[in-house]
């Protein structure tokens, strides 16, 4: 398109818009009528910048790889390729977790297997006894015991 058509294009988005906006003005009040100006200024701010041409374009490319996306059948072989590909990962991911391997083990090529709560083991304690508890802490440490949480 030339750029008279791109003016006139602007010009009447702005006059739609001039209409609404004194609707907006005398039926609802000044705040929507503020909005609606501010509504009816981008058409013509978006062709003197030439957002315009470049809203039309993108408008134009995504209706074209839609297009082609619907109705080509090389596209949906790789849809369908991106489809089992991901059915794949989840299947061999659902596999692991029935059988039992952690994902850390699994990258490792390390067979550990869950121990029969579903948690693995820790490692044996290192400390001689109880860690050592703060001053703040112990009033709370009190209570818990005496609820028989801790």
């Amino acid at each position: 398109m030339d750029e008279v058509t791109w003016g006139a294009l602007a010009l009447t988005l702005t006059l739609a818009g001039g209409f609404y906006t004194w609707w907006a003005f005398t039926r609802r009040g000044l705040t929507p009528g503020m909005r609606g100006l501010a509504l009816t200024l981008l058409p013509m701010a978006a062709w003197l910048t030439g957002t315009l041409q470049m809203f039309t374009q993108i408008a134009n490319s995504v209706g074209r790889w839609a297009t082609s996306l619907v109705f080509s059948p090389i596209v949906w072989l790789g849809t369908s390729a991106a489809g089992v590909s991901v059915a794949l990962f989840l299947l061999a991911r659902l596999i692991d977790s029935r059988r039992g391997v952690t994902p850390a083990a699994a990258g490792r090529g390390d067979k550990s297997v869950k121990s029969a709560r579903g948690k693995k083991s820790l490692p044996p304690a290192t400390g001689a006894g109880p860690a050592p508890v703060d001053d703040e802490f112990a009033d709370i440490e009190a209570m818990l015991r005496k609820r028989g949480i801790q």
